[in-house]
């Protein structure tokens, strides 16, 4: 039985041309802490794409969301549209890396949500 090795698709190279563009123009107009997080936005979205590039259409179209929700960056109109931040970009993402089994591709970790006391002993609950 012959089994054909596929590429990238044309979405995923689509896509990746998205994030990469618009990584391009962030970093015309960003510095320090918030050029960092939209670089590690730009990588998880990029291993999303190609992870997904053979998977369900489903998961495909939570990645492809994931990118347009940080690609597409509204304009300001008063109070009733404002801007998307790259926080909330890095919360789509996250949940989509969650939704996928992926948490290695999660933009920031999450940390533990109650800290170890010295010794690496839990606190007492």
């Amino acid at each position: 039985m012959f089994v054909e090795e596929r590429g990238p698709t044309p979405g995923t190279d689509v896509l990746i041309r998205k994030v990469e563009g618009h990584l391009t123009a962030l970093r015309t107009s960003l510095r320090g802490p918030e050029l960092e997080l939209a670089e590690r936005l730009a990588d998880s979205l990029r291993e999303l794409v190609v992870s997904t590039a053979q998977a369900s259409a489903a998961d495909r179209g939570q990645v492809r969301v994931a990118v347009h929700y940080f690609v597409l960056r509204r304009e300001s109109r008063g109070k009733l549209l404002p801007v998307r931040s790259l926080a909330v970009a890095q919360r789509v993402v996250d949940k989509v890396a969650l939704q996928l089994g992926r948490p290695d591709l999660l933009v920031e970790p999450r940390r533990a949500l109650t800290p170890a006391l010295p010794g690496g002993e839990a606190p007492p609950g």
